[in-house]
């Protein structure tokens, strides 16, 4: 019999052509590649590091085929940057030289992978990489520490300091910001499980950090390590009708675990309405597509900073025959995690949704 913790690999350890993306004001809220690529430039040292305890510094290196596995020529670089008195890596992609945007400033997307992965187990199973860069977006897939994110507030024996994951997504932004010329009015995060939940985490602390956010098969956290959303961002939620390992509900007396604390979760749809609410939305439609249903709230132009996405929406998509698995991926899931849906790519899904968050999909 699996045990539990088998189960719950991808669980967070707190309860994972061309098109210009939708610009977005936002205010900062304080702190392998080819041999012929340059390092990333600089380190991540500022002095307006905010709320950054520590000192981000970083560094690049360079290993193996730039493009193996990608499809895209897009470079891919493994960084890593220091922060806190702790070494964090990155896989950076890229965007080919052709799909950026006049060499301007480009969109940047922030990939969580699930408890128990790692980044290239994630973009494996997504190929955000792929749709992102063809985009010409960069996207930046980060290695959590002990394999997993801090996506809840409340303080363990794994996570001692539970913001300290948050403090280094801000410092991976703005270090990608100068480095790699991404466009701070066009940064997205998203994830899959204890990621998604991290994604979700980032929209609600730092709203104005972000121009969207998505999670697949991650809820907010509630209870002791309760996260709630602070002001409007669009949001989506992807989840499977059928996720036999975080349900559908939520779970909010998860079973004690020896050497994880499984920490409670909100329903999905609770979690995506609590966006909604912080973004002073109107009632939700939900209509039928093929293979799930969409519900959707749009985000009001009188909430704190609406005025910056009048045409914003939070989502949620349910879809149906799916388990706790990415929909439209080629990866078969771990045992006992449910079906692949194949009515719905969610990469693509994701995307879009950042080019166009408002209703009219």
């Amino acid at each position: 019999m699996r045990s539990f913790r088998d189960r719950d690999r991808d669980l967070g350890p707190e309860p994972a052509p061309d098109r210009r993306l939708a610009p977005r004001v936002r205010r900062w809220p304080g702190a392998l590649a080819l041999a012929l690529l340059l390092p990333l430039a600089g380190c991540a040292t500022d002095s307006d590091s905010g709320a950054d305890s520590g000192r981000p510094a970083a560094a690049s290196s360079a290993s193996g085929p730039a493009t193996a596995g990608t499809g895209t020529g897009a470079p891919e670089v493994r960084a890593q940057l220091r922060m806190d008195g702790d070494v964090r890596r990155y896989l950076l992609h890229r965007p080919p030289a052709a799909a950026a945007d006049d060499d301007g400033p480009r969109p940047l997307l922030i990939a969580f992978h699930g408890r128990g992965a790692d980044a290239a187990e994630l973009r494996a199973k997504t190929r955000l990489e792929r749709a992102a860069t063809a985009r010409g977006m960069l996207v930046a897939f980060p290695e959590g520490l002990g394999h997993g994110w801090g996506a809840g507030t409340q303080v363990t024996k794994q996570r001692p300091d539970p913001g300290l994951d948050v403090r280094f997504t801000e410092a991976l932004i703005k270090h990608l910001v100068r480095t790699e010329r991404a466009d701070p009015e066009r940064v997205y995060v998203a994830g899959f499980s204890n990621g998604g939940s991290m994604a979700l985490r980032m929209a609600a602390e730092r709203p104005t950090l972000l121009a969207g956010a998505a999670s697949v098969s991650g809820q907010l956290p509630t209870g002791p390590a309760a996260v709630e959303p602070t002001g409007p961002v669009p949001v989506m939620v992807v989840y499977g009708a059928d996720d036999p390992v975080r349900p559908l509900a939520g779970w909010p007396s998860p079973p004690p675990d020896p050497e994880e604390p499984i920490l409670p979760t909100r329903s999905a749809r609770d979690s995506a309405a609590a966006f909604a609410a912080a973004g002073d939305a109107g009632e939700p439609v939900t209509r039928k597509e093929k293979g799930y249903d969409r519900t959707v709230w749009r985000l009001g132009a009188d909430a704190p900073g609406g005025d910056r996405r009048p045409d914003g929406t939070v989502q949620l998509l349910v879809v149906e025959d799916a388990g706790h698995t990415w929909p439209g991926s080629t990866v078969p899931p771990p045992e006992g995690f449910g079906p692949v849906s194949k009515a719905l790519d969610a990469t693509d899904t994701l995307l879009d949704f950042f080019t166009d968050p408002g209703p009219g999909r």
